[in-house]
């Protein structure tokens, strides 16, 4: 996975900037970049919000913190240059198209628990 998406991004760069040229190219990806980074920062200021009321109310902001990891990986997914990676960024920045996404990892995690595949001991 280390080696395939760096080689396919790179592919789609170079397809992209033979098509749009270079300079459009490098803003695009600039642009993504930052826009990323900025709606990472305001959906994870948003999640902490929501943190602290859970906390307030008494209650274990799980989902939450589910929320605050994958907004976390969105942003440093969306400050690594390359589309593809910017498209599974903002994928997992909004709710509407995250939660699909925290839905499978949660049955993956759930199957991997159920077929002792991870041990959790306490």
């Amino acid at each position: 996975m280390f080696i395939v998406i760096p080689v396919v991004e790179f592919a789609l760069l170079i397809e992209i900037g033979s098509r749009l040229g270079t300079l459009p190219t490098l803003l695009l990806i600039f642009g993504t970049g930052v826009v990323g980074a900025y709606l990472a920062r305001l959906e994870g200021l948003r999640i902490l919000y929501r943190i602290q009321l859970d906390l307030q109310r008494g209650t274990m902001p799980a989902e939450q913190l589910f929320d605050g990891v994958l907004v976390l990986i969105a942003g440093i997914v969306l400050l690594t240059p390359g589309l593809l990676t910017d498209v599974a960024g903002i994928l997992l920045l909004f709710p509407l198209s995250r939660y699909p996404i925290k839905a499978f990892i949660k049955r993956k995690a759930q199957s991997w628990v159920a077929n002792s595949q991870v041990h959790i001991s306490m």
